[in-house]
């Protein structure tokens, strides 16, 4: 049985909000859910009890995430909440990121998987250091779609003058850091808590002519969509299933595994790197069928027309696509362990399904996340964002991180312990 390939979620938009604590993102999120109609009766009803008994006279929206709120309060390291809604159009995924510094390991987390970033500004506080900070980790991660939701705008009675002078400010500071050059940035004025120009205009901003903050995310574009990428599998399994009674079975060699990138269809010439065997895609298997082609985030079986060498951490790449694996990397690196990195040590470095002994070969220069200044270091604790030159004992086949989020990544681990202590992104 042929079949062409399953349908590439083109719907799905994984999103991020930030900002500082008092920004009113919870408000914003619940917002957001509420309008869109997505909180579920009970939960309306908890919380509309909660606001009666707090005097107000409205649902307090923040209330959705004040679990997180209090956990915040209390000083308990904060995970990244996920919260989950659809419209009739598409699904939307929203990482909630801690706002204070303290957490910059957290928030480096949620931004690596979003598309695109919500940064929160108080209309009545402007431009802050967290908002900076907060906006430099979103190019960081690569993050190529920014919005800049200038919040409380019922706060200074819908002003005008204020909400330019903020996006003045802001698209001078984009420049500074090569955030405006590189990524599309939008910005919009909102009430989160009176709702205006999330779901609905409201017509207290008439000023304001573009597009709601709902009607942007319904427009962004999703992951993988936007440029033609490479083709990159990572092997995960080779599958030889020897004990079978089938006969047909018996020299049936297939690399099983995600694409990360590109997509690949029957007959394409493919290289298996690091060892640079060569041969053509035979068939493509997803479960019982068989495909002419797949693409990005599908999990397939591919089958070669050689018999070749190849195992678990290989990186199958179409042949005109590849590339020469290299020894010594270059990377920003976001420290995330209690134990400082040390450079007397070694550690492993996890790339896709593959693992290298590495060194860190220089620490070029940590950034200070407040002021972003590059400041000469010896060590990194955890938190600490840093440029850093690892050589490695095998071969990799590495793309930069701002062409290719997936073979752009990786993970240090602490040999002694197994603990993952760092994340990276090659430049």
């Amino acid at each position: 049985m042929t079949t062409n390939h399953t349908p590439h979620n083109d719907s799905l938009l994984r999103f991020m909000t930030c900002g500082s604590v008092d920004d009113g993102k919870s408000t914003l999120i619940g917002r957001l859910l509420f309008d869109s109609k997505t909180i579920l009766a009970d939960t309306l009803t908890q919380m509309s009890r909660t606001s009666e008994k707090r005097g107000l006279s409205a649902v307090d929206l923040s209330l959705l995430t004040d679990g997180l709120q209090a956990e915040r309060e209390q000083g308990i390291t904060i995970d990244v909440a996920y919260r989950y809604f659809s419209t009739g159009t598409r699904k939307y995924i929203i990482a909630d990121a801690p706002g204070h510094e303290q957490y910059t390991r957290n928030m480096v987390t949620a931004a690596s998987t979003a598309n695109l970033a919500i940064i929160l500004i108080d209309a009545r506080r402007g431009v802050l250091t967290q908002t900076r900070r907060h906006s430099y980790l979103a190019h960081l991660v690569g993050i190529q779609h920014i919005v800049v939701a200038v919040n409380k705008m019922d706060l200074v009675n819908y002003d005008q003058a204020s909400y330019d002078k903020i996006c003045a400010d802001y698209l001078a500071f984009a420049k500074e850091i090569g955030l405006a050059q590189a990524r599309d940035i939008r910005f919009i004025p909102i009430s989160a808590l009176a709702g205006d120009m999330l779901v609905d205009r409201l017509g207290n901003m008439n000023w304001y002519q573009g597009a709601t903050l709902l009607e942007i995310l319904e427009k962004a574009p999703a992951a993988h969509t936007e440029n033609q990428e490479v083709f990159r599998f990572p092997v995960q399994f080779v599958c030889r299933p020897h004990a079978s009674a089938d006969a047909e079975l018996h020299d049936y060699r297939g690399f099983m595994g995600r694409i990360e990138s590109g997509e690949i269809a029957v007959g394409d010439a493919v290289t298996v790197l690091p060892n640079g065997y060569q041969s053509k895609v035979k068939a493509i298997q997803l479960g019982e069928a068989n495909l002419n082609s797949a693409k990005t985030e599908q999990s397939v079986t591919l089958l070669l027309e050689d018999e070749i060498d190849t195992s678990r951490g290989d990186m199958i790449v179409k042949t005109s696509e590849a590339k020469e694996p290299v020894k010594q990397i270059d990377a920003f690196v976001c420290w995330l362990s209690e134990t400082p990195l040390s450079t007397a040590r070694s550690y492993i470095i996890r790339h896709t399904t593959r693992e290298s002994k590495a060194k860190v070969s220089a620490i070029q220069y940590k950034v200070d996340v407040n002021t972003l200044e590059q400041q000469a270091s010896s060590d990194l604790k955890m938190n600490d964002i840093a440029r850093i030159s690892f050589k490695l004992a095998q071969a990799l086949m590495v793309d930069s991180y701002s062409v290719n989020h997936a073979t752009g990544a990786f993970i240090v681990i602490d040999e002694s312990t197994n603990n993952t202590v760092g994340a990276g992104m090659i430049v």
